[in-house]
This record gives structure tokens, sequence and C-alpha cells, in this order.
């Protein structure tokens, strides 16, 4: 390698919470460079949940947080090619990976379910994971699954 890795950019934490990882999550569901817009859709999610979940008497970015936890894998499936055949070698994930990939999933299907606005079908889906259900918390247990299937090819891992 000849060039020298690229700096890890610090992100600077919310404005409301005080938190990094939800600027990291609003970054991940920003489109077209529109971070406002993906603030306050944020936000709006929120107060969705904080009104849905009154009786739990947990604080919404705890529901948040708990949600994201429950669905962000541990293990995956990669493709190696040995020897002209190729298998599904399951291997660990790297920290700053699962974060993405927990937030990605839980936009993606957030945004594949039915509903009027964003936040409202962010908050559904949030929800749905908190209470370990929905599409993101189903993909994480697919992908374990199939990491699971894949055990004996373990050793292909380098």
């Amino acid at each position: 390698m000849r060039k020298t890795k690229p700096k890890k950019r610090t992100i600077l934490p919310d404005p409301k919470f005080n938190d990094a990882r939800v600027t990291r999550f609003v970054n991940d569901m920003m489109w077209d460079g529109k971070k406002s817009i993906s603030f306050k859709i944020f936000y709006e999610t929120m107060d969705i949940i904080e009104n849905k979940m009154k009786d739990a008497e947990v604080a919404p970015l705890e529901v948040w947080r708990k949600a994201l936890d429950n669905i962000t894998p541990a293990v995956e499936v990669k493709s190696r090619r040995i020897g002209g055949a190729t298998f599904q070698v399951p291997m660990e994930i790297r920290s700053d990976r699962k974060i993405s990939v927990g937030n990605k999933w839980l936009i993606l299907y957030a945004r594949k379910r039915s509903g009027r606005s964003m936040s409202e079908k962010l908050a559904a889906e949030i929800m749905a994971a908190y209470n370990e259900e929905g599409g993101a918390f189903k993909k994480k247990e697919e992908v374990h699954r199939m990491a699971d299937a894949n055990k004996a090819f373990s050793h292909f891992r380098f």
C-alpha cells in the first residue's frame, strides 16, 4: 500500500441529546446532504416514541439504543473462493461496521414500512426492534442463522 490510511473523522454530538451515536445515525439516514431534515425526522421520532411508550417509563433515547443493540449483528458471512468453490465463511464483524450495519438495517426497514411520514415509520420500526420483532430484527436473526449453518467453513477464515 502506497497511500496512508485516511484519518478517522470525529463525529460531533447532536445538539439535543449530546450523543455522537445519534449524529452517526442521522448521517446514515440523510439523503442529498439534507442534515437538518434528517435531524428533524429523528427528533420527531423520539417525540412519537415518548408519547406511545408513556407507561413504560423509559427515555425514548434508551428505547432507541436498546433497539439498535437488539438488531446489531455479531457475525456475518463472507464469500471466499477456495479451489474453484465458493464458501460462505462466517466472520466476526468489526465494531465500527457493527454500528453502521445496524443503523442501515433499521433505516432500510423503516423506509419499507407503510405509514404517513418517515418519523412515524422509523418510530414503529424502533419500537418493534425494542420488542425484538420487526424487519431489522428478522434480518439479524437470518444473518446469524446463515453464520451458524456455515460454521463448518469457519476454518477458511484468515
